[in-house]
């Protein structure tokens, strides 16, 4: 991924740290008109004139329904949820070993064309060639398409319109609802027993995370992500997916973050800076993994780690129920289950 900058910091190093940007934070507050808009504003019909206003503010029309879709990989796994296939994805849809990467979800990536699987890489041509009808990806900071260059960007947007719905600054619910309501405005049948089912899963497995917050209020949860060089400690408020669980009562640690606002580096030297009992820790391929940091001594002496509450965290979460009631689930067990250790 290129050293690029955005207005205040690097778009590497958001994408490096677990719970900030390409984890999880904007740089702006979506507004709550955008958030309220719904399924019906859009006109969910199989013919005839079809609109969507995303979360940009903007108003996408066409004149009948959008087929050729092309998405972000984790927006793709979540329409896929709700029944809407896409013809071409972008993002990190396959690991080094051709198999599916953890954010392409129930997707198979073997059907559809990766015009790109890394960050930079967005293949215009076979773009092109899938005679698209609609762009759609995640926007963790006002305006800014994720994971579309910002060099080929208006080549790509001259082929077809465009839809961003928010992944930061917003919550997990809210999220999956605007999630639901561009699915709804392609024809998705939202009422589906599959649907009306994984949201009853959902509320209650947030009902289970809210009780096993309030049985173990003493238990502190810090949201880490490890690179060869740092450890980053992640601020839950500025992420949708653990401001969501901040607001279930989980208690987490508060790092003193960098001017950016969205989390700490820690030097390895310093990785022990903050007590914390459980450790959720960047899912992502882009991110070290636990047992690739066995040879860091400093990560071996710390509490969790020592107590085997160690967890992995679902970063960039795929915005359909179904995917995450499993979330709150696991955070859930991990709580009621855990011991103080920090």
């Amino acid at each position: 991924m290129p050293n690029l900058r955005t207005s205040s910091f690097s778009r590497r190093g958001l994408l490096a740290a677990g719970g900030a940007i390409g984890l999880g934070a904007a740089l702006t507050a979506c507004g709550d008109g955008d958030e309220k808009s719904s399924a019906s504003d859009a006109g969910a019909k199989d013919s005839g004139p079809w609109s969507f206003k995303d979360d940009r503010g903007q108003t996408v029309k066409a004149d009948s329904v959008p087929k050729n879709i092309v998405a972000f990989i984790g927006v793709a796994a979540a329409l896929h949820d709700y029944g809407i296939e896409v013809k071409g994805v972008f993002g990190p849809t396959k690991t080094s070993d051709g198999k599916a990467d953890v954010q392409a979800g129930d997707l198979d990536v073997n059907k559809v064309e990766v015009l790109g699987n890394v960050w930079g890489e967005f293949n215009v041509e076979k773009y092109a060639g899938l005679a698209p009808e609609l762009l759609v990806t995640a926007m963790w900071e006002k305006d800014a398409l994720w994971y579309v260059p910002d060099q080929s960007k208006d080549k790509i947007l001259q082929l077809a319109p465009s839809v961003a719905l928010w992944a930061a600054q917003t919550t997990m619910p809210k999220a999956i609802q605007r999630h639901e309501d561009l699915a709804a405005s392609l024809g998705a049948d939202v009422k589906a027993k599959k649907v009306t089912d994984a949201k009853a899963a959902f509320e209650k497995a947030a009902a289970r995370l809210r009780a096993a917050a309030k049985s173990q209020p003493n238990i502190k949860v810090m949201i880490g992500s490890a690179s060869q060089d740092l450890f980053y400690v992640s601020l839950a408020k500025t992420s949708a997916d653990t401001l969501y669980f901040q607001e279930l009562g989980v208690q987490f640690v508060e790092p003193k973050v960098n001017e950016a606002g969205f989390f700490e580096e820690l030097s390895w030297e310093n990785v022990d800076k903050y007590d914390a009992d459980i450790i959720m820790m960047d899912n992502r391929s882009s991110a070290l993994q636990p047992d690739a940091l066995t040879s860091k001594p400093t990560w071996a002496k710390l509490p969790a780690v020592k107590a085997g509450q160690v967890i992995p965290r679902t970063t960039e979460p795929i915005y359909s129920y179904d995917k995450c009631a499993s979330i709150l689930d696991a955070l859930a067990e991990a709580i009621e289950k855990a011991k103080k250790a920090g």
